[in-house]
C-alpha cells in the first residue's frame, strides 16, 4: 500500500506539474501598472514677490482711486493672459464714514467644464488710513502684506496653471474688493450698519456670497489667503476655519508639515476672524478656511497691521513660497472624481 500510495502521489504530482506548466504557457502575464505619482509644479517665489511689488508700486489700492482702478485692470489682464475665463462683478457701497465706493470682485475660472471645483481667494484693496500708526494716520497704507501678498501668491498659482499640466479639477480664483475699509471700533466710533450689510468689513465677499458670479455656484472647499507674505509669519488655526471646515484645516496643515513648513503653519488654535471666508461659508455654504497670521494670546495680526510698516520691507520670499507651495500641493493632490 505504501508503494501504491507513493506511485499515486508521484503520478498526481506529475499531472499537477504538467497542468501548471501548460497553464503558465497559455497564460498572458499582465504587469501591474505602478501607482501614478502626482507631479506638483514648483512655486516661484521670485515671481510671486514681483507680483506683490508691482501692486505696491502702483500705490495704495484704495477703492475709487486711480491706483485701485489700474491694479484691477492689471489683474484682469494677467488672469486672462493665463488662459482663465475672467469675470468682473461691479457694485457700489457706502463706507462706514460715508464715502461712496465703486467696487469690483474679479473672478478667474480654470477648466470650467470640471464638476469638482476648489475656490482660492484673497482681497486686493488696501486700507485708506493708517489708524494704528503713530504718524500720518490719515494717509493710506501700502498694503504690501494686507492685500498684495495674497494676490501675489494666487497670481503665481494662476501662472503655474497656465504653464503646467492642470490638477484634474476645476480651480476658481476670486479677488474680493472692499474688504479693508471697515469700522475698527477699537480706534473709531462705532457706526450702525445700514443698507443690508452685516459688517463694514468684507463687502466684496458679502456681495458675492449673496450674488455669486454663476447661479448656484458651489465648490468642494475653499482656501482664503490674507497677509501671507510677512517675515517669520505664524499661521495659527483660525477659529471660523476650525468651526466650518476642520477637515480642510487638517488637509492644509498636514500638507505644510509634510513639506517642512510647520514653522509657519502652527497647530494651535488662534482667534476667530471676521474675514472673507466667513461670508463664503455663511452665504454659499462652502467650507472655506483662512490662512492668516494671528497671535493667539491677544488675537492681533502683528505690529505692522494698518500702519505704514506694511510695506515691501515686511515681505519675505520664503513666506510666500511656503504658502504658495502648500496650496499647490493641496490642489494637485486633490482626488479627481471618475466623472468630472
Amino acid at each position: 500500500m505504501k508503494s501504491l500510495h507513493g506511485l499515486v502521489v508521484i503520478a498526481f504530482l506529475a499531472g499537477t506539474f504538467l497542468s501548471c506548466s501548460a497553464s503558465k504557457e497559455n497564460k498572458v502575464e499582465t504587469p501591474t501598472p505602478p501607482a501614478q505619482q502626482v507631479v506638483v509644479p514648483l512655486f516661484n517665489k521670485d515671481s510671486a514677490y514681483a507680483f506683490v511689488k508691482y501692486q505696491v508700486d502702483l500705490g495704495p489700492r484704495v477703492p475709487s482711486t486711480p491706483p485701485h482702478a489700474e491694479a484691477g485692470d492689471w489683474m484682469v489682464e494677467k488672469l486672462a493672459s493665463y488662459g482663465a475665463k475672467v469675470q468682473e462683478q461691479t457694485f457700489e457701497a457706502t463706507s462706514f464714514d460715508g464715502v461712496k465706493m465703486y467696487l469690483r470682485n474679479i473672478i478667474a475660472t480654470f477648466d470650467p467644464e470640471k464638476s469638482k471645483r476648489i475656490l482660492l481667494g484673497a482681497h486686493w484693496d488696501t486700507r485708506p488710513f493708517a489708524d494704528k500708526d503713530d504718524e500720518r494716520k490719515d494717509e493710506a497704507i501700502d498694503g504690501a502684506n494686507d492685500g498684495a501678498s495674497g494676490v501675489g501668491v494666487l497670481l503665481e498659482v494662476a501662472r503655474i496653471l497656465s504653464t503646467n499640466p492642470k490638477p484634474g479639477i476645476g480651480i476658481d480664483i476670486i479677488f474680493f474688493d472692499g474688504e479693508d475699509w471697515g469700522n475698527d471700533v477699537s480706534f473709531q466710533k462705532p457706526v450702525p450698519l445700514r443698507d443690508g450689510w452685516e459688517s463694514w468689513w468684507c463687502m466684496g465677499s458679502q456681495y458675492w456670497g449673496k450674488n455669486p458670479h454663476q447661479p448656484n455656484y458651489s465648490a468642494y472647499y475653499g482656501i482664503l489667503l490674507d497677509m501671507v507674505g510677512g517675515k517669520d509669519a505664524k499661521f495659527f488655526v483660525e477659529g471660523y476655519s476650525k468651526q466650518f471646515a476642520p477637515s480642510i484645516v487638517d488637509k492644509v496643515w498636514d500638507t505644510a508639515s509634510q513639506l517642512g513648513y510647520s514653522n509657519y503653519f502652527i497647530r494651535r488654535d488662534g482667534g476667530a476672524i471676521t474675514d472673507d471666508h466667513y461670508f463664503v461659508n455663511k452665504y454659499r455654504n462652502i467650507p472655506m478656511i483662512d490662512i492668516i497670521p494671528t497671535d493667539p494670546i491677544d488675537n492681533s495680526f502683528g505690529a505692522f497691521h494698518h500702519t505704514h510698516d506694511d510695506n515691501m520691507d515686511l515681505i519675505s520670499k520664503e513666506t510666500l513660497h511656503a504658502v504658495g507651495q502648500t496650496v499647490l500641493h493641496v490642489i494637485y493632490n486633490e482626488e479627481v472624481p471618475l466623472a468630472n
